[in-house]
């Protein structure tokens, strides 16, 4: 028995030291800690008011704060994540730099609402803040706490050993993706993959109870009454997503009441033809990113009684050529 506890005790002290202090994947990982790292650093530095884009891959994707900030007369910050990002990791990170009068929209992806604690405790910014930010894991419920502690396996490792001696070629990749807004700059082409668009649901799966449980709905919400506690105005929105995907009407209707009043119930529900779409649901070619910023942009303002600005020229001359 003894033999047994100390072979365990030197597995996890071993699985400890790799994980958390020699193993790292920059190539599949490292892109998405510096991209976060990157717009919480930005954001900290806008002065107020500010407005704050917040939701998952659709928000860099489908919106530009290049085009919103400039036609609302705002600082902005594009600080969406892929939904593989935790939102308490996310919500922890902006915190601070939310001062009251700033503007945070919030189209935030169905799947973020629904989402499980179990979920959560999987998700792959755990092994991030394991080996590189472990002051900021211990800020996370206990339960992400323990899922980054045991977040890896051998196929973990043995991608971390050859991702490891790759690490220089994600230098500039954020340059080359990214704007100084935080926005997707390298969607251009629209339809450039039909076999992603195809492969889409012909409908959600989400019903209303799975947003008024879901484990994301607790931490959006306790996100939105913290933030209008201090004097952060919370808008939610729809995210963009393919007109030919079915949302229960009661599912779009669970959403909306999370926001209450300061929700921007856009005429389309944010939907659009497959037309529009550069590599997937959720994600916007620049046109009709452009084309769908100039809507938000104007209902923004009429919904916080700002004035707004005609988009600059090329904006408009580009988005003028989105097909849908």
């Amino acid at each position: 028995m003894r033999r047994l506890v100390r072979n365990a005790l030197l597995a996890v002290g071993l699985y400890a030291v790799l994980f958390g202090f020699l193993l790292d994947r920059p190539l599949s990982l490292g892109p998405l800690r510096a991209e976060l790292q990157q717009k919480a650093s930005r954001l900290s530095r806008l002065p107020s008011p500010k407005l704050v884009i917040l939701a998952g891959s659709n928000g860099p994707y489908s919106h530009s704060c290049a085009v919103i900030g400039q036609m609302l007369g705002l600082p902005c910050e594009n600080a969406g994540i892929a939904v593989g990002f935790g939102l308490d990791e996310i919500f922890n990170r902006y915190d601070a730099s939310l001062r009251p009068g700033d503007i945070v929209y919030m189209p935030m992806e169905f799947s973020q609402y629904a989402m499980s604690a179990a979920q959560y405790r999987a998700f792959a910014d755990g092994e991030l803040l394991l080996r590189h930010d472990r002051s900021a894991l211990l800020k996370l419920p206990p339960g992400r706490v323990a899922g980054a502690l045991f977040c890896c396996t051998l196929a973990d490792a043995l991608e971390a050993l050859v991702e490891m001696p790759l690490a220089g070629m994600n230098r500039n990749r954020l340059n080359r993706e990214y704007n100084a807004e935080g926005d997707r700059i390298d969607n251009q082409l629209a339809g450039a993959d039909h076999a992603l668009l195809a492969a889409a649901p012909s409908s959600y799966p989400f019903t209303a109870r799975d947003i008024e449980t879901g484990y994301g709905t607790r931490l959006i919400e306790r996100f939105i009454n913290r933030q209008r506690a201090k004097g952060v105005i919370v808008i939610g929105g729809w995210p963009v997503e393919l007109a030919s995907i079915h949302i229960r009407p009661a599912t779009l209707a669970a959403v909306a009441r999370i926001y209450g009043v300061d929700f921007l119930d856009l005429a389309n529900k944010s939907r659009y033809p497959s037309a529009d779409f550069f590599n997937g649901p959720e994600h916007l070619a620049q046109p009709c990113q452009f084309k769908h910023s100039i809507m938000v942009a104007r209902a923004l303002g009429r919904l916080l009684h700002r004035a707004v600005s005609p988009p600059r020229p090329a904006v408009s001359a580009l988005a003028s050529t989105c097909p849908g």
